[in-house]
């Protein structure tokens, strides 16, 4: 594997989005360090974050041993999962068709597995009318979403075969199935493939990252929050 010798810094709050780079670092073995971007308190916004991700969202990394030697910064959670995996040959098969399978399951989670379970969080615990119509809409489509992963790893240990990016992609999402009205029970294969990748050391320490100088935000009470995180137009 390609050594690194400066630290990746990686643009960070614990969400299953941040997790998940947390995750892959800890996986490769990499040195990095860790950057608190609050988003309660609305760094994401700042001008020299946005330099680096201009969708105003975490995750984000700037390797300083990038392309050429010289430094890259890669925002989106699945592109930075790619960019690492190629860049240190590791959790993504170098098989063109084994590829393929693990990018379609990388961008299911992205385009589906992700914003939808982030709807549903929205709808069901932060936003402060109860729509039961909306509830219901992302609370069926969560369901209909784990039965296809269920499905999936009913068939094999891993997501696309062999351990890869598309499980670090989609863990630590579902690891709020409860929040989520799910009752993992109906999806035995996954909380088998959980109980898996929970075991392994390095998934152990990436979801273990937090900000310990960061108060807890209660985002379904605290309303300054709330108007950062779900009130932002156009800047």
């Amino acid at each position: 594997m390609l050594k690194q010798t400066l630290p990746i810094d990686l643009y960070y709050f614990p969400t299953p989005n941040g997790h998940k780079i947390s995750i892959m670092l800890e996986e490769l073995g990499v040195p990095y360090k860790v950057h608190p971007i609050h988003i309660g308190k609305g760094d994401q916004f700042k001008t020299e974050y946005l330099a680096i991700s201009p969708n105003n969202k975490i995750p984000a990394i700037v390797d300083p041993e990038g392309p050429d030697g010289k430094p890259i910064s890669v925002f989106e959670s699945g592109a930075i999962l790619k960019y690492l995996a190629e860049k240190f040959g590791k959790f993504y098969p170098s098989d063109w068709r084994a590829r393929v399978r693990v990018d379609e399951w990388l961008f299911w989670q992205m385009g589906g597995f992700g914003p939808m379970l982030g709807q549903n969080h929205h709808f069901a615990i932060y936003a402060p009318e109860k729509i039961p119509y909306a509830i219901d809409r992302y609370r069926n489509e969560t369901h209909r979403l784990y039965g296809v992963l269920n499905k999936q790893l009913e068939r094999q240990e891993y997501i696309a075969g062999d351990y890869s990016i598309a499980d670090i992609a989609t863990l630590s999402w579902s690891l709020g199935w409860e929040r989520q009205g799910i009752d993992l029970k109906e999806f035995p294969h996954i909380a088998d493939w959980q109980e898996r990748l929970k075991a392994r050391p390095a998934v152990t320490r990436g979801l273990a990252v937090e900000l310990p100088e960061e108060p807890k935000v209660d985002l379904a009470t605290d309303k300054e929050a709330q108007s950062v995180l779900f009130s932002q137009k156009a800047r």
